[in-house]
């Protein structure tokens, strides 16, 4: 049986290159894992490696040809009973597999912890069922931004005449929009798997189940023995009880990744984090979004001053808000349009869409993991795997990360988690300073926040300072055509410690490292005084924040 080995992958970014070194000859034979040749990208050496076993037939490029992913590299003659599957699908090489470290779920917490652990010299082995990068780069965090992106530009475009710019009838073309997501998230895939090969990572491919303390099964096919498990399965979308949530035209959040055409009008269930940015993806690109939310605000775990300030901001970008509502019932009408009931003040409405995305929320996805057979306790309030702060589960091999935890779904925090997991691991004592754990949210304007809120404080308010700055009062913000939003800084009266910081405004996803640097290392207002911040640019808000509360803003008078 003949087989085909093509160019499957290069290096983020690159799409050909050349071949340097070929390392095999017509006749050899080839086992999995084997290096083939090495292509010169643009961002630098590429090893090819085998996918496959089996005798080398034919070698179809030679030294210092250009060859683009697609090409064929290598044919390949197989005996009947050869594997012809990638490595990670293999049955017969991997039926029994050893490591010191087997990690269950490669998305951000998982692939990290893999890749920190095999720089501090462990072998490591990493069960995955799906893509590398988890439900953040392939189904959340990536792809929406991508779409965030999008759909700023087209919002940007339409109002370029504030910019002294004509641009007549824009139009957006959801298929390249969708593609342009697609290719990010295959680059950033294709980027993990590149460092995998680096760091010689073996990727096992297939649903992976605790056995024992010290054993991975792999879909009853491939048995894996490690000194250590961790656990970073992630968490799965939570699907409401509501009559009519499965007819055709009721989506979630990955298919609404995906669609390459606008719908007319969008209802969205659920006001918090998804809900909201896909709201105002939506809006931005033209579409008629109603946002239906239980509580009685729109992300209603922020402080009032916040979800006042991007509740107009929503209102202005043309999304209808029902706060305080149930969503009763979904119907289909008689020509197939959907019709929403929702209860709202003790009185009924209906609302048609054309399709109605739910974002309610998610929840840890533990289950058919062999976690209930090995007694790994769940923590009664979070529903997610109970940990100490090493990461630890009730059984000391065995670790759990990211949002299986529940602790707080981040993928940023998980990554962190993964970190102090492998290093506890490896002998290194590392804890978590869940203090400083930053939280951003890709509205119009953005919304980022650290540390404790007005909120949380809100039994210590003769204990703190609140210092407040304005986003209309930056000259960079103005520049670019931003207005709304402020930064928020509070800081402890007794030691002066900055406690924690919200901001909403042009930059804030980024703006807010500088404070979690600050509580992070229980720096002061005046630490951040002392520092100068360059002009013009947004940061200097943080700069007039801090001014703010140590006596008042410069460059701002209440």
């Amino acid at each position: 049986m003949s087989s085909k080995i093509s160019l499957e992958r290069l290096l983020p970014g690159s799409k050909e290159g050349v071949v340097g070194k070929i390392h095999v000859n017509e006749g050899d034979e080839l086992r999995l894992g084997d290096l083939i040749m090495e292509i010169e990208a643009k961002k630098g050496n590429f090893p090819v490696k085998s996918n496959l076993e089996g005798i080398i037939e034919s070698i179809e490029v030679s030294e210092g040809d250009t060859v683009a992913i697609g090409d064929l590299l290598v044919n390949l003659s197989q005996a009947n009973n050869a594997n012809s599957q990638p490595k990670v699908d293999q049955d017969k090489e991997y039926q029994n597999l050893n490591a010191d470290i087997a990690i269950l779920g490669g998305g951000p917490g998982g692939y990290v912890a893999a890749i920190k652990a095999a720089k501090m010299g462990a072998k490591v082995i990493l069960v995955e069922s799906n893509e590398v990068g988890g439900t953040c780069l392939n189904e959340g965090c990536i792809p929406t931004k991508s779409l965030v992106r999008s759909a700023q530009v087209f919002a940007d475009i339409r109002n370029s005449k504030e910019y002294g710019i004509i641009c007549d009838n824009p139009q957006i073309d959801m298929a390249r929009v969708i593609d342009r997501k697609d290719n990010i998230v295959e680059n950033l895939v294709a980027g993990i798997k590149h460092l995998f090969d680096k760091n010689q990572i073996t990727l096992v491919k297939g649903r992976g189940k605790l056995v024992n303390k010290n054993t991975l099964s792999v879909d009853n096919k491939i048995s894996i023995k490690a000194k250590d498990i961790i656990i970073a399965t992630g968490s799965k979308i939570t699907k409401p009880q509501i009559p009519g949530i499965d007819l055709d035209n009721v989506i979630y959040s990955d298919e609404a990744l995906d669609l390459k055409k606008l719908p007319n009008k969008l209802l969205i269930i659920g006001a918090g984090i998804i809900g909201m940015e896909f709201a105002f993806i939506y809006a931005n690109m033209g579409v008629d979004v109603t946002v239906v939310e239980y509580m009685d605000d729109i992300l209603s775990s922020l402080d009032k001053d916040i979800i006042d300030e991007i509740t107009a901001a929503a209102k202005d970008a043309g999304i209808n808000l029902y706060s305080s509502s149930k969503v009763e019932e979904i119907i289909k009408d008689e020509s197939d349009n959907i019709i929403v009931k929702i209860s709202n003040n003790n009185k009924n409405k209906y609302i048609s869409a054309d399709k109605v995305l739910v974002c309610v929320g998610r929840s840890p996805e533990y289950q058919d993991i062999g976690i209930d057979d090995l007694g790994i306790k769940i923590n009664k309030d979070t529903k997610g795997i109970k940990v100490n702060d090493k990461m630890q589960t009730n059984i000391p091999n065995i670790y759990a990360i990211g949002d299986v935890t529940n602790i707080i779904q981040l993928a940023h925090l998980a990554s962190a988690q993964g970190i102090v997991a492998a290093q506890n691991i490896l002998g290194k004592d590392s804890t978590i300073d869940y203090r400083a754990v930053p939280s951003a949210i890709f509205t119009s304007p953005e919304i980022a926040t650290v540390g404790l809120s007005e909120k949380d404080l809100a039994d210590r308010l003769d204990e703190i300072t609140i210092g407040k700055f304005p986003i209309s009062a930056n000259g960079k913000a103005m520049t670019y055509g931003e207005s709304r939003g402020f930064i928020k800084i509070i800081k402890e009266n007794k030691s002066g410690k900055i406690l924690g910081a919200s901001i909403i405004g042009p930059n804030a996803s980024d703006l807010i490292a500088e404070v979690t640097l600050a509580i992070q290392n229980n720096l002061t207002a005046d630490n951040i005084i002392n520092t100068i911040h360059a002009h013009p640019t947004t940061s200097e808000v943080i700069h007039e924040g801090a001014l703010s509360v140590e006596g008042g803003a410069i460059h701002y008078a209440d």
